[in-house]
């Protein structure tokens, strides 16, 4: 699984991660989430992910994790918003909200 299929659910139609940030670090945590989400997704179809291109991001989060010591548990939750949405399962605030 691809961090891209992650990224389909930014949407404003889906889950609307575009409104959070169009700068570096908005781009960080967007990247962030695509790759964990990803992973997740990974892990509950049973498949492996495959890590190979995922350096070039390294920097980028690191110095985001820096400014922000809760910037990996924001971009947590969106990813399993996101590797949710992409399995079918909707969050329980999403289904009040419908």
């Amino acid at each position: 699984m691809r961090p891209a299929a992650c990224h389909w659910t930014d949407h404003a139609s889906r889950l609307d991660r575009l409104s959070m940030g169009n700068d570096r670090a908005g781009y960080a945590f967007e990247e962030l989430v695509a790759e964990i989400g990803a992973c997740m997704t990974c892990a509950s179809l049973g498949l492996v992910p495959d890590f190979s291109q995922r350096a070039a991001y390294v920097e980028t989060w690191l110095k985001a994790l820096k400014g922000d010591n809760r910037f990996i548990f924001k971009a947590a939750s969106e990813a399993q918003k996101a590797a949710d949405y992409l399995q079918g399962r909707k969050s329980e605030e999403s289904k009040v909200a419908a």
